[in-house]
């Protein structure tokens, strides 16, 4: 019997060094699996690094900004800012080493702008922000979102815990850093506000992770160019657009996906990188085909570029959390509106939300620690965005949804992530399609059952499913940090509305089983990708050859 044992063990030793070596057959056979191309997401469409920007420094300093005197800096700050903002070319903002105290809004409103401290750890540069936005002046930018809430009601009522509270503006919005275009529409909740768009071209035709669209009523566009492509559902409940999304799998669209036709339902930020007659190339593929039907444009977007956020701590005093949803507004960064533009080096404790972005795309945001005893809402959530890379983002303190890909997310990446407490990889509905889970590690403690509830579906039933087609986890290392039964494998579940999904090499410490409905694409479970443990590099590296 112990030779048996012997030869079983070692027979799964061997089995499992072969596959170790092997390549998945999904990166062979995509035709059959159909596997997105990941690789266009962060900062120049990954093709360059974060620059270290140089150029006429404003210094903090010089407009009464003084650290660890314990007095509000604000007022200086506001006026470094205005200082920074009216300096023509590269200007960088550099913020003193110390503590700053901060208690109104920054923004940041122009391109080539860097806000620069001297780094995040205990020696550089702090902001304590010392209560929440829901002190501050009402923003105009969020008036809309206001009277959304209050039209529709929207309050989070615990019966069990005594809660009917009205949701707060700053739940999923709102930073006391915060990029914008002055004047500029971020996020749509009200089709009385829906501006008119500045339609640069009809587009016809285009198909799924190709770059070649048909288009026709061009109007100026040229190589180069940054756009909004929208495609629409204008046929109500059974909309074309709708089965196509889902591609026709067994879940149940929300009222959302056909309630606002003058919305779209999916859009892209593209470049332009050739136009030949009625054939427009663009530089990142196609989430999804285009057909007539879906009446699909090139609008203007308004945008800012090489925008970055640097080398900094925020700190937030460890308030009580009330409920979820009524969040008062202890948010850091919040990102709307930028391209090929960057957030780096930055340490957040304590806050409701660590860094929440909109309306973005290629936006690289590295090297990020949140922390702190207060539960908080979100980390780094993308929703709205597209082509976002999220790299090397380490969690330690409680979050209702630690790693999240919101409403209308599209071909972003969570690279090199780690969750250190109550981990979740969260799906927020909202058409939100092919996102990516790149060799994401996460320490779990199951439950009695031997069960971990990882894979997270949050969002509002009219928004349901939780995700498109082909969402992808990849070299996904789960590290238990208690077993309660070793003799079975640990159930890893949560996602019952989340078609198509790929999920290739679970692994870790212990023997796992998944369970991910419906119709999920597994392979290579309890097997580390060793020769492929990131597909955000290796596609980037195929396509860069």
């Amino acid at each position: 019997m112990k030779r048996q044992t012997i030869i079983i063990c070692c027979s799964l030793f061997v089995n499992s060094i072969l596959m170790a070596q092997q390549t998945p057959k999904i990166l062979t056979d995509s035709k059959a699996n159909y596997l997105p191309d990941f690789s266009y997401a962060g900062y120049h469409f990954g093709e360059s690094q974060i620059p270290e920007v140089t150029g006429k420094i404003i210094n903090a300093t010089d407009f009464g900004v003084k650290a660890n005197d314990a007095l509000d800096d604000s007022k200086a700050l506001l006026k470094a800012i205005k200082a920074a903002t009216s300096t023509e070319g590269n200007v960088i903002l550099q913020l003193p080493a110390g503590r700053i105290i901060l208690s109104d809004i920054l923004y940041i409103e122009r391109s080539n702008f860097v806000l620069r401290g001297t780094g995040s750890g205990e020696n550089g540069t702090e902001i304590y922000c010392p209560r929440p936005m829901m002190y501050l002046k009402n923003p105009e930018s969020l008036a809309e979102l206001r009277e959304y809430l209050t039209t529709f009601d929207k309050r989070q009522r615990e019966a069990e815990n005594n809660i009917d509270l009205s949701f707060s503006q700053y739940a999923w919005s709102g930073g006391f850093i915060w990029t914008q275009v002055p004047g500029e529409r971020v996020k749509s909740y009200l089709d009385k506000y829906e501006p008119i768009p500045n339609v640069l071209a009809k587009v016809s035709s285009g198909n799924m992770g190709e770059h070649v669209i048909t288009v026709s009523a061009v109007k100026g566009l040229k190589v180069g160019d940054i756009v909004e492509l929208q495609l629409f559902n204008k046929d109500g409940e059974n909309g074309e657009i709708i089965k196509d999304l889902y591609k026709g799998a067994s879940v149940k669209p929300g009222s959302h996906h056909w309630n606002f036709p003058k919305l779209p339902i999916v859009r892209q930020q593209v470049e332009i990188t050739k136009i030949s007659n009625s054939k427009i190339t663009i530089k990142t593929p196609l989430t999804i085909a285009v057909k007539p039907s879906y009446q699909a444009q090139l609008v203007e977007w308004k945008h800012l570029e090489e925008v970055g956020i640097e080398h900094i701590r925020f700190t937030f005093p460890d308030i009580p959390r009330v409920a979820h949803h009524v969040e008062p507004g202890n948010n850091a960064i919040f990102l709307t509106r930028l391209f090929n533009s960057w957030v780096k080096d930055i340490v957040i404790t304590n806050s409701d939300s660590g860094i929440l972005a909109e309306e973005d795309a290629n936006v690289t945001i590295q090297d990020i620690v949140t922390d702190g005893p207060h539960m908080a809402h979100y980390t780094v959530t993308l929703g709205g965005v597209h082509t976002i890379l999220v790299k090397n983002l380490k969690i330690y303190n409680k979050t209702v949804h630690p790693l999240s890909f919101n409403t209308f997310a599209t071909k972003n990446v969570y690279q090199n992530c780690e969750i250190f407490t109550q981990p979740l990889l969260d799906q927020h509905s909202g058409a939100n399609h092919q996102n990516l889970f790149d060799h994401i590690t996460v320490h779990i403690n199951p439950d009695k059952n031997n069960s971990y509830l990882l894979f997270g579906g949050g969002g509002a039933d009219y928004w349901k499913p939780s995700h498109g087609p082909f969402s992808t986890f990849w070299n996904l290392n789960v590290q238990v940090e208690k077993v309660v039964d070793s003799a079975k494998p640990i159930l890893l579940y949560g996602m019952k509305d989340g078609p198509f999904a790929r999920i290739i090499g679970v692994n870790g410490n212990a023997e796992f089983e998944v369970k991910y409905e419906p119709d999920a694409y597994i392979e290579f479970l309890n097997t580390s990708l060793d020769k492929v443990p990131s597909l955000y590099d290796y596609q980037l590296q195929k396509r860069l050859k």
